[in-house]
């Protein structure tokens, strides 16, 4: 166990936990809604620390992350744990802690220290804290994102946006890039759904951009739940408000955990998703989940040349030099290698 950041010590030895936007006032012996921040005679201490539950070495693409060091490795790690509950989870074997410990996943200790090597070894430019919620993991995520930074490599958080703002602005200069997770632009989805609220969310995604946090922005479409026009015109011009390069990933949605009653969102709902985020003024917008590689290659925002074709997680041909369109020079957006 290690002693938490983000709270303050009440009376009667409760606790006010900080890190995301639950802000949860924790009594003696009690957790927070994450089920991994427990206080223990008036102190927070986080009982993720260090255990890993999953590292892999990934595409960078599988994140997705498309304008970041595109074509390279991440290695990939998790701790249990999450601040929402989401209905629809494709990770809920290691994000909900009760169905974790049911179904008995193991961690591994790490040390900040074996991660970086592990990272090292596998000439992974980058680590990446994904499969569960990076911001309940963030002691170790933090401590790890120095150490990396100190060996030359970058930081990548795949996150739900609920962070305490406190908790993004100490570990942006440490955090290059971030996947965002917009489920939604509407508050009664995240409160009965995801169990959050959307306004922190929004705010954050535009805090990173003004961080220097390279942003992109995935949300998953859900048939007949938040896939209207009227909804993805919203988030669309959200996204443009911000910054209208901001990477939007629509991702088609499959069954899983409490939610398999809904059919797989059909190509031609990413491809009227994808027309209203181009419609709005978005500059890149991908179409995610789906056999076809259509939806995933760059295109120049201005003489629309094809400028990065992938398939899969895969990069087959190139056109970016220096940043920019090698047949226009028009300045793309992203961090290039």
């Amino acid at each position: 166990m290690k002693e938490a950041s983000f709270y303050h010590k009440k009376e009667d030895q409760r606790v006010d936990c900080f890190l995301c936007n639950h802000r949860c006032n924790i009594a003696e012996g009690k957790k927070g809604i994450c089920q991994v921040r427990e206080n223990r005679q008036g102190i927070l201490y986080s009982l993720n620390y260090g255990k890993v539950v999953a590292a892999n070495v990934d595409p960078i693409e599988k994140k997705p992350l498309f304008h970041f060091l595109p074509g390279s490795q991440s290695f990939s790690i998790a701790a249990t744990g999450c601040n929402f509950k989401c209905d629809f989870c494709q990770n809920w074997e290691i994000s909900q802690v009760q169905e974790a410990q049911r179904m008995g996943v193991r961690s591994v200790d790490m040390a900040p220290k074996e991660v970086v090597e592990k990272a090292l070894k596998n000439n992974a430019p980058s680590i990446s804290y994904t499969y569960t919620e990076p911001t309940i993991y963030f002691e170790f995520a933090y401590e790890c994102s120095i150490k990396a930074q100190e060996n030359g490599l970058s930081n990548v958080f795949v996150t739900n946006g609920f962070m305490g703002q406190e908790a993004l602005r100490v570990i942006a200069p440490y955090l290059d890039a971030a996947n965002v997770d917009l489920k939604s632009f509407r508050q009664d989805f995240y409160r009965k759904t995801c169990k959050g609220d959307l306004s922190p969310v929004l705010a954050n995604i535009a805090l990173m951009r003004e961080l220097n946090i390279w942003v992109e922005v995935t949300t998953l479409l859900i048939p007949g739940v938040n896939d209207s026009d009227q909804e993805l015109s919203d988030i669309a011009s959200f996204l443009v408000s911000v910054d209208k390069d901001i990477p939007w990933h629509i991702s088609a949605f499959h069954p899983d955990y409490q939610l398999t009653d809904i059919k797989r969102t059909s190509f031609v709902s990413l491809e009227r998703a994808h027309a209203i985020g181009k419609e709005q003024g978005l500059n890149f917008v991908y179409m995610g989940n789906v056999e076809s590689a259509q939806g995933e290659n760059t295109y120049c925002p201005k003489c629309t040349q094809l400028l990065i074709e992938r398939a899969g997680f895969f990069i087959k041909n190139r056109k970016i030099k220096n940043g920019a369109c090698v047949y226009c020079q028009q300045p793309i957006k992203g961090v290039w290698q």
